[in-house]
């Protein structure tokens, strides 16, 4: 069993140093916070080697150091590869029905939604919805059923010229 008081202290006596260099090195924060703490789950995977290095704190910066550097060398390819690509093509505005179908979505009750978005954008079954929301599988069915009816009258022909109107 790996030694948990001893990681928790050396995780206290050099975290805020670490998440210093990890800056230093990357020049972004969140970059910086993802390097340092990548190094320290390494360390945690490693701890007995590391808690019997001459200086495990020097272990855990050249891991930070590598890892920083790994992280550059992906994005210089990444910047080489969007360069000989050249920009990405300049994306339209979205359709008129989107924008009405996103309106009507908003519209729905949160529950409502959520399984309208699950059933009809994850392809998920009734049970599956049931599964991973938590509500019986007749409320499922129910939230489905109400939210394709409440949709059908929102987006009809006839009901959206009057909303139009009334937001001009």
């Amino acid at each position: 069993m790996r030694d948990a008081d001893s990681f928790d202290e050396f995780y206290r006596d050099t975290s805020a140093r670490m998440l210093r260099y990890g800056y230093a090195l990357t020049g972004d924060l969140a970059e910086a916070q993802d390097v340092v703490q990548e190094a320290y789950t390494r360390a945690w995977r490693h701890w007995r080697t590391v808690a019997a290095h001459p200086t495990p704190e020097g272990w855990l910066r050249l891991t930070v150091s590598r890892l920083a550097t790994d992280r550059w060398r992906r994005l210089s390819g990444w910047r080489a590869a969007v360069r000989r690509a050249g920009p990405p093509e300049p994306v339209g505005p979205p359709s008129e029905d989107a924008v009405w179908l996103t309106a009507a979505l908003r519209r729905l009750p949160a529950p409502v939604r959520q399984a309208v978005a699950l059933h009809y954008l994850f392809d998920l079954p009734v049970a599956a919805i049931s599964a991973e929301t938590g509500a019986p599988v007749g409320t499922v069915t129910s939230r489905l059923s109400r939210g394709r009816t409440e949709l059908a009258a929102m987006l009809t022909p006839a009901s959206r010229t009057p909303e139009v109107k009334n937001a001009e």
